[in-house]
């Protein structure tokens, strides 16, 4: 059909996105940094070369579009990323979530896949409503709950009722925050002690930078799940970190942005008390 062209990637009954590199609180409008089983990302070429000023009507009605032609069987969709916030950029591609239990004519229950459609690019999330609901428990039992925060923060294409109880559904669960365990944070907080004692005794620059950015991403999901808040990836774990806490946030990664490692250990150590202190010797895991 006018405007239709095979998709640059695909991956049936592995249709998970696991946060991508721009987050979180929005569940996705740039590359995936991981999807499941059997997708391979792929860049596209010929993408805007400037920031999009399209009214974002329009862009609902280039979505029906697409997914008359592709999906029509979906019963909800919700376009999400910067597309529905309006911040797109030039390598913004359009993240629509699909939900149905006529969405696939192939029997397949879940797909990630990115299609170039009229000039712009779909990264599609298409579930059944059990794959679904599989996939959205899975996010939440890791803590990234990706695809939840595209259906609760996504601007509406369709759904109606369905998408209503749908929000409704997740939005309560998302509420109770991540059911992380005493055990698992105090497994985190080892990783993290044994991090500093790292960071303080590495003498070779690579080693130093490699395990100060390691330590920074553990610190920063540790700050975040002891305050019952969801983590992220990429450029959406600042961004949570940021929500939790400007003042926090900044005291940690001014010196690690400066390069001053040391101060850095300090300032992960001292997050590290607040969250309950050192776990190390005596520790069973």
């Amino acid at each position: 059909m006018a405007g239709e062209q095979e998709p640059l990637s695909l991956a049936n009954d592995g249709g998970h996105p696991r946060q991508k590199q721009e987050i979180l609180p929005d569940a996705a409008a740039d590359r995936l940094d991981v999807l499941g089983p059997g997708h391979a990302g792929q860049s596209i070429e010929g993408r805007r070369s400037v920031t999009s000023t399209i009214p974002f009507m329009d862009y609902v009605e280039l979505t029906e579009r697409f997914i008359e032609e592709r999906f029509p069987g979906a019963e909800v969709a919700v376009i999400g990323g910067s597309t529905a916030r309006g911040t797109r950029t030039k390598t913004s591609d359009i993240d629509l979530l699909l939900i149905g239990d006529e969405v696939f004519a192939d029997g397949a229950s879940s797909l990630a896949g990115a299609w170039e459609y009229d000039s712009e690019v779909f990264e599609v999330f298409a579930y059944t409503y059990d794959a679904y609901t599989k996939w959205a428990r899975g996010g939440i039992a890791q803590y990234r709950p990706v695809i939840v925060d595209l259906l609760l923060d996504g601007q509406e294409v369709r759904g109606g009722d369905a998408l209503t109880r749908l929000r409704e559904e997740w939005g309560a669960k998302l509420a109770e925050g991540p059911p992380i365990t005493d055990h698992e944070l105090a497994m985190r907080r080892y990783a993290i002690t044994d991090l500093i004692d790292d960071l303080r005794d590495a003498t070779d620059p690579l080693e130093q930078n490699v395990v100060a950015w390691d330590l920074f991403e553990k610190v920063a999901d540790l700050m975040l799940l002891t305050d019952k808040h969801w983590i992220g990836t990429g450029k959406y774990l600042a961004r949570r970190l940021r929500e939790l806490s400007v003042s926090r946030t900044e005291h940690l990664t001014s010196p690690l942005l400066q390069g001053d490692l040391i101060t850095f250990a300090d300032r992960a150590e001292q997050e590290l008390m607040r969250a309950g202190g050192r776990v190390h010797a005596g520790f069973v895991r």
